[in-house]
């Protein structure tokens, strides 16, 4: 396995940013783009985080994200609107745009958004939290590269598309869906690929269509599957959510859906005649009060969390509730540090000599 080294949140975060600062994005939105980038290893999806960071420098060099980007309403109403991102990263047109659902909703109730013409965005939880402290129930959304055959295919169709919703609570801590509708995210596979570990069964087929356990599998040539797996497995389920996500984020916004998709990884080029415009995502929040008194909803929430912690486990393991393990992450990594795998390591080496910066 690789070897290991551990690193600060604080300092992650600020290599982050000077790196944002060296591509041409303001302060404002280098910030921006660094808070969301380390909430990811933050809350323990290092498949999200700075290993990403690369990634975003490579697009920036390909021409397909510009660093100064005018976001802008394109279309409006009262509680919805289309945001043309202007190729800007995802990890700032992202927030930017659910500010919007959180303004419309505190205006009239509920607040939707539809982006065109973003970038990958990062996890989608941190855009979700971003309402709890409205007492808003927040909602994120995107479509992403086309890695993922739908049910009974081996053709490479969808992404991975993920799903964000959060609830605020009152003394609980909030409930934070955030789940892919694939089995796994390709960024899982890019980790087993660093520490030379198989995929478990379920999580990929190769070219030909059948089950395997070569994490690189997608790279060459096989795909992921829908959440579920095969067809028995209820696959079928998760082609829906995420043909849900991607109709949701990108047929409606006018980004590009489907194997349209732009690519984030880097084996995979960007397919021609495309049918939009850059990446889509989906954004909403919904003020409880628009529904029942906030503090009503927020006591009975803790009532749901400690009524399901509380229920009988089958085993030693205890009974969790969406969003428990990434939030005692990050109380422990902001304590102890954030563990980066050698080849993450490597990645941020060269980004220090090419930008001449300190890692």
């Amino acid at each position: 396995m690789d070897a290991i080294s551990v690193h600060t949140y604080e300092d992650l975060k600020q290599f982050a940013y000077e790196v944002f600062l060296c591509i041409g994005c303001p302060e404002k939105d280098a910030k921006l783009a660094s808070d969301v980038l380390l909430s990811a290893d933050l809350r323990g999806v290092d498949s999200h985080g700075v290993a990403r960071l690369s990634g975003y420098i490579r697009l920036w060099e390909a021409g397909r994200i510009n660093p100064k980007p005018q976001i802008k309403r394109i279309h409006e109403t009262p509680s919805t609107c289309t945001v043309d991102g202007d190729s800007g990263l995802g990890l700032v047109v992202a927030p930017r745009s659910m500010e919007i659902a959180i303004e419309k909703s505190t205006n009239v109730g509920t607040g939707w958004v539809a982006v065109q013409n973003s970038n990958h965005f990062g996890i989608a939880g941190y855009h979700s939290m971003m309402a709890l402290e409205h007492d808003m129930i927040g909602w994120a959304m995107t479509n992403a590269s086309p890695l993922v055959s739908p049910t009974h295919s081996k053709e490479r169709m969808l992404g991975t598309n993920p799903i964000s919703i959060t609830f605020p609570t009152d003394k609980q801590p909030p409930m934070v869906i955030d789940m892919a509708t694939t089995t796994t995210a390709n960024g899982k596979l890019e980790i087993l690929q660093r520490a030379n570990k198989n995929a478990p069964v379920g999580w990929v087929q190769d070219e030909g269509g059948n089950l395997t356990q070569d994490a690189y599998a997608v790279k060459n040539g096989g795909s992921l599957l829908p959440l579920g797996g095969d067809r028995t497995r209820g696959g079928h389920k998760g082609y829906s959510l995420g043909s849900m996500v991607d109709i949701l984020t990108s047929v409606l916004s006018g980004a590009n859906y489907g194997p349209w998709a732009p690519p984030f990884v880097s084996f995979l080029e960007p397919k021609e005649n495309p049918v939009g415009k850059g990446l889509g995502h989906f954004f909403g929040a919904m003020r409880v009060d628009a529904f029942r008194p906030a503090d009503d909803f927020k006591k009975h929430m803790d009532n749901w969390i400690e009524t399901f912690r509380n229920s009988t486990p089958t085993g030693e393991e205890k009974v969790l509730i969406p969003g428990d393990p990434e939030r005692e992450n990050a109380i422990i990594r902001r304590k102890e540090g954030i563990v980066l795998q050698e080849k993450v390591v490597e990645d941020l080496i060269k980004l220090s000599k090419t930008f001449s910066l300190k890692f």
